[in-house]
């Protein structure tokens, strides 16, 4: 299995449009890497692909990236489809770049699924141009995908999108996704939103050979301080570095990664303390593009 970390930022990308904090100004000034909004591609067999999550940056991701280039015909790609992990703007409007391609398929739960009909219909308008098959995943079910993999989705979290506050709809708005080789048996854990450290992260890890982890702030207080608003970790539905760090130290045999990394977030900066506290404990923030053998 062949994991490529198309993108690794939250929401906004590094640096955020908007922002003008420590990180974001070194990254413009070219002191810092930029980032792009969190994807991940997956290939069981290198020829068939999936993406987790579609961010909004995701025409720049898979122009960048060789594996996923087009052909051999002129509208061929080897991109199969999309697995999502949640219902937010960040990792659904990717979509739209990829309404082009007929035959695409989304996998989500229910919640997430109706959430795209109904709170934003997003569903709606993708339907108007090429035809796409919508399927639900059910947690703790698995399912294959083409090309070798066997995915299992684990809720973590009830954290639903601001333009969905109002929906009576579910609670499996957040989910992680085991991703298996079936011909290695590798084990790739995918959790880039995280509101607390749930039990089923804990059995997921006990046969995982990789896990890549929500690591948005690395403290609680960080949005706030950084920026000078009211915005915390209790708010934004993440949990922060500082509280996850301690669980991950007590899994040495994985491979650990963070992704999903805010614009605010110290570990950014590699000759920062807190990135050395990561170092130290062998756990990575590496760049986009980076790729992953399981």
């Amino acid at each position: 299995m062949r994991a490529v970390l198309l993108g690794t930022a939250a929401g906004g990308g590094f640096p955020q449009w908007n922002c003008a904090c420590g990180p974001c100004e070194a990254a413009r000034a070219g002191r810092l890497r930029s980032r792009t909004q969190d994807c991940l591609a997956v290939s069981g067999d290198g020829e068939d692909w999936w993406l987790f999550n579609a961010s909004p940056d995701v025409r720049a991701q898979l122009v960048a990236t060789a594996a996923l280039a087009p052909g051999p015909g002129p509208r061929d790609t080897p991109v199969r489809g999309v697995v999502l992990t949640d219902a937010e703007l960040d990792h659904a409007l990717g979509l739209l770049a990829l309404r082009g391609a007929a035959g695409t398929e989304v996998r989500a739960t229910s919640t997430v699924l109706d959430a795209l009909r109904g709170d934003l219909d997003l569903r709606g308008v993708l339907d108007g141009y090429s035809p796409w098959t919508w399927r639900e995943v059910e947690p703790h079910e698995p399912f294959e995908l083409r090309g070798g993999l066997v995915v299992t989705a684990v809720p973590v979290s009830g954290k639903r999108p601001r333009y969905a506050a109002a929906s009576a709809v579910g609670s499996d708005w957040v989910v992680a996704y085991r991703v298996e080789d079936q011909r290695t048996g590798g084990v790739l854990v995918y959790a880039p939103c995280l509101a607390t450290w749930p039990h089923e992260l804990e059995r997921l890890l006990a046969d995982a050979d990789v896990l890549l982890l929500d690591g948005t702030f690395h403290s609680a207080g960080e949005m706030g301080a950084s920026t000078g608003g009211t915005h915390g970790q209790a708010a934004m539905g993440h949990l922060p570095i500082t509280a996850s760090l301690p669980e991950l130290r007590r899994h040495p045999g994985v491979r650990r990664i963070y992704t999903h990394l805010n614009n605010t977030n110290p570990v950014l900066d590699p000759d920062s303390p807190e990135h050395a506290e990561l170092v130290a404990a062998g756990v990575e923030v590496p760049p986009d593009g980076t790729v992953v053998e399981i």
